[in-house]
């Protein structure tokens, strides 16, 4: 079977050879290119005058996918005889029209937000939205998504991440087609369209300009001066229902954790064993740039001194999701840093943490997440496709029949592309048999809101979820700009967001005022544990 790619001779990019060399990478697969000299497909020069800006600008910034190459690098694949299975059209429109071949094949035509081509996507991203992927096929939808970043105004970075994902939307799409798989496609919601231009004006282009210079002085400024960005974990006495009961956020309010200012804490996840609560958390010291994970224990009153930590590694640790199972406590923290998922068992809980196995190798992945449901073990996380595009818009589903492994890959992996709803944001809970994921909503920003979906459909070749309540910061009662993880356990309700930067310089707020915390050797340590539910 071959699959041909048209591409516009005029504006050839490192992703398009990435794409082609993924396409030949399936079996049974190969990938042809016809080119289509069309102009018109060209983004604006002033366009990539903006790239070659913020390039120049942030010197850490080396484009990958959006780099231009010559036709001689598809050569081989242009001249290949043969007449093609399937035509992915990846230009702006009409180029088709003159391939010999264009009526022979299935038509698949790429858009975002509607609009086909490239100049589609900076169209969004500079009207400052996260722009729907479709794959159409005539008037008929093949596949979609959802694409994001975590660099929001940054146009450059910004449509390399977005490029990435889109490479992972048409190759989920082929193996669909010629895989046979038996899931449909993720929906995602068209947002109101909006104009944007492509073809800047001058006026334009000096004002994009001037805000990528802004921008990258006002980081420098918070890199220097500032610790930042910088988490808080909210936490409260549960009296009138969870935020699951609710769908809002409580009027009595939050109480914060506590920190010295030099570092923050996040994700909390709490654990509640013989009536006492263990809040574990992500406990990140800003100088280090590194975090490890902390418990803190409460009672009913809150914190019980400072947290200590529990688990270290070389490589950055965050999100320890904590769970009981087999009369044990386990632990999954994320460290995509290492490119696996690893899991842990407590030998004097609350420390005493070594790791038993790794559950998946070779994956940048998020917030790994585990329910039992059924007679398997299913695990949620936000996956990299090749350490390229956003942490936060594909989600992947693995199964095994135990929390131990052997973990199988969901047969439609990604089974969602969604910046908006597929990163887990916590622990998925069970209300009157239906199952809720907490989700982080991206879209606007990293931690831009938090909201909950309910699980629809799951099984070893179908997921799908509907997002019914988001919940935003900076209204409705919660302050901060940004959040992202929810828990409970026991009486006790857990959230976090983002607070005002700290000074480097600053005295210390709490070290004078809080009494010191008992060390972890003082705590006493909990070796029985209840039987775990069959």
């Amino acid at each position: 079977m071959i699959v041909k790619l048209i591409l516009a001779r005029s504006d050839l990019r490192r992703w398009h050879l990435d794409l082609a060399d993924r396409i030949d990478c399936m079996a049974g697969v190969q990938c042809a290119v016809g080119f289509a000299d069309a102009d018109s497909c060209q983004l604006s020069d002033r366009v990539e005058r903006l790239f070659r800006l913020e390039t120049l600008v942030d010197r850490s910034l080396t484009p990958a996918a959006s780099t231009h190459i010559e036709a001689s690098a598809l050569e081989a694949r242009a001249a290949m005889v043969g007449t093609p299975t399937l035509l992915l059209d990846l230009t702006p429109g009409g180029a088709e029209a003159g391939l010999d071949d264009a009526s022979a094949a299935d038509l698949w035509h790429l858009t975002f937000d509607g609009t086909r081509g490239e100049p589609g996507l900076v169209t969004a991203l500079l009207a400052g939205r996260t722009p729907v992927v479709e794959i159409r096929c005539g008037y008929n939808l093949v596949e979609s998504g959802r694409v994001g970043t975590e660099h929001q105004g940054e146009l450059l970075r910004s449509f390399e991440d977005c490029l990435a994902r889109t490479a992972t939307i048409i190759e989920g799409a082929l193996r669909r087609r010629f895989g046979g798989s038996p899931s449909s496609p993720p929906a995602a919601v068209m947002p109101e369209p909006a104009e944007g231009p492509t073809q800047l004006g001058i006026s334009e282009l000096t004002q994009r300009a001037i805000s990528i210079l802004k921008q990258a002085a006002l980081k420098r400024v918070l890199r220097t001066a500032f610790y930042s960005p910088h988490w808080r974990v909210g936490w409260r006495r549960i009296v009138d229902g969870d935020l699951f009961d609710l769908r809002a956020y409580p009027e009595g309010g939050w109480e914060f954790l506590p920190d010295d200012g030099t570092r923050f804490y996040a994700d909390p996840f709490p654990i509640e064993l013989g009536g006492r609560t263990f809040l574990f958390i992500e406990d990140f010291a800003h100088r280090r740039q590194k975090g490890v994970i902390s418990v803190v224990e409460f009672d009913r009153d809150g914190p019980m001194g400072t947290p200590q930590t529990v688990l270290e590694e070389p490589w950055h640790l965050s999100y320890p999701f904590v769970f009981e199972a087999e009369g044990e406590i386990w632990m999954i923290p994320e460290s995509s840093a290492a490119s696996r998922i690893d899991l842990y068992r407590a030998t004097a809980f609350p420390g005493g943490w070594k790791r038993v196995t790794t559950l998946v190798a070779g994956v940048e992945a998020s917030d790994a997440t585990l329910i039992q449901h059924g007679d398997r073990w299913w695990m949620f996380a936000t996956v990299r496709d090749g350490r390229k595009g956003a942490f936060s818009d594909a989600l992947w589903i693995w199964h095994a029949p135990s929390f131990r492994g052997p973990w199988t890959q969901h047969h439609s992996n990604p089974v969602l592309v969604d910046i908006a709803s597929a990163r887990p944001a916590g622990r998925i809970v069970e209300r009157d048999g239906v199952w809720w994921r907490p989700v982080q909503d991206c879209s606007v920003r990293y931690g831009g809101a938090l909201a909950l979906a309910r699980i629809e459909a799951l099984d070893e070749n179908v997921f799908q979820q509907q997002v019914e309540t988001v919940l935003h910061p900076g209204r409705d009662g919660w302050p901060g700009r940004r959040l992202h993880t929810l828990n409970r356990s026991g009486s006790f309700e857990f959230i976090d967001s983002s607070a005002p930067p700290s000074l480097k310089y600053a005295p210390l707020r709490w070290a004078r005022r809080e009494p010191p915390g008992r060390r972890l050797a003082d705590l006493p340590k909990v070796h029985a544990f209840p039987k775990a539910q069959a």
